[in-house]
C-alpha cells in the first residue's frame, strides 16, 4: 500500500532573497583583483596582510584567521568516517523532526511541557535500521518517554495510527529491505534536512 506523508512539508525552493556577493576589488597590496570572502576585506591573502604596514596588524590577524578556519574544517571533512557522516545525518534529521513537530505534542504521553524533546523512533534504529530517517517513524517524544520508558511504545503506538493510520503503521511494522548510505548519500540527506529545517523555521517566524 503506498505510504502518504506524515504532514506536508515546505518545499525545498529559494527564499527569494539573494544573498550579497561583495564585489571584486583590487587587493591593498599586489593591486591583483580578487573576490572579498566578507566585508570589509582589503587583501587577497595573508600574505599581502602581512605586508602591509604595522597599522593593518589587525587585518592581517583576520586575513589568518580566516584562511585558518577555512583549512580546519576543510581538513576534518577529508577525515571524516562514514560513521561521522551517520551522525551528521541523524542530527540534522532529528532537529527536523522536531521543528515539523514544534506544535506538537509529546507522540507517548500527550503532554506540553518546557523540558527537552527527542526525536522518538516507533521502530528504533537498533530494531531496523532501514527506517532510521523514514519521516512516518520518527516524531516529536519527551524524554522521560524516550529515554525513561523505553520510548512509551504502546501510547506511542495509540497516537501514531490517529496521526498516519493503520495501514502506514502496519507498513512500518512490516519487513524492510537493509539500507546501505554511501557517503554521498548521506551527504545528501544533511544537506536535505538542513534545509527543511530552515525553511520550516523561516515559514514560522
Amino acid at each position: 500500500m503506498r505510504r502518504t506523508e506524515l504532514n506536508r512539508t515546505v518545499p525545498l525552493k529559494a527564499s527569494g532573497i539573494n544573498p550579497r556577493t561583495p564585489r571584486k576589488k583590487k587587493c591593498a597590496h599586489c593591486t591583483e583583483a580578487f573576490q572579498p570572502s566578507r566585508v570589509g576585506q582589503k587583501v587577497c591573502s595573508p600574505a599581502c596582510a602581512i605586508a602591509l604596514p604595522p597599522e593593518n596588524l589587525v587585518q592581517a590577524r583576520k586575513a589568518l584567521a580566516d584562511v585558518g578556519r577555512k583549512e580546519h574544517r576543510a581538513a576534518k571533512e577529508r577525515v571524516k568516517s562514514r560513521a561521522d557522516h551517520m551522525q551528521d545525518t541523524q542530527r540534522a534529521f532529528n532537529a527536523w523532526v522536531r521543528e515539523r513537530d514544534a506544535l506538537l505534542p509529546c507522540v507517548s504521553c500527550g503532554r506540553h511541557h518546557q523540558g527537552k524533546y527527542d526525536a522518538g523512533h516507533y521502530r528504533t534504529v537498533g530494531s531496523s535500521p532501514a527506517l532510521r530517517f523514514e519521516p512516518l517513524n520518527c516524531a516529536k517524544q519527551c524524554v522521560p518517554c524516550n529515554q525513561h520508558k523505553s520510548g512509551n511504545v504502546v501510547n506511542y503506538r495509540i497516537e501514531l495510527v490517529k496521526r498516519i493510520g493503520i495501514a502506514n503503521v502496519e507498513w512500518l511494522e512490516g519487513p524492510h529491505e537493509p539500507k546501505k548510505y554511501t557517503i554521498d548519500e548521506l551527504k545528501a540527506l544533511t544537506a536535505l534536512y538542513r534545509e527543511k529545517s530552515r525553511e520550516l523555521k523561516r515559514a514560522s517566524a
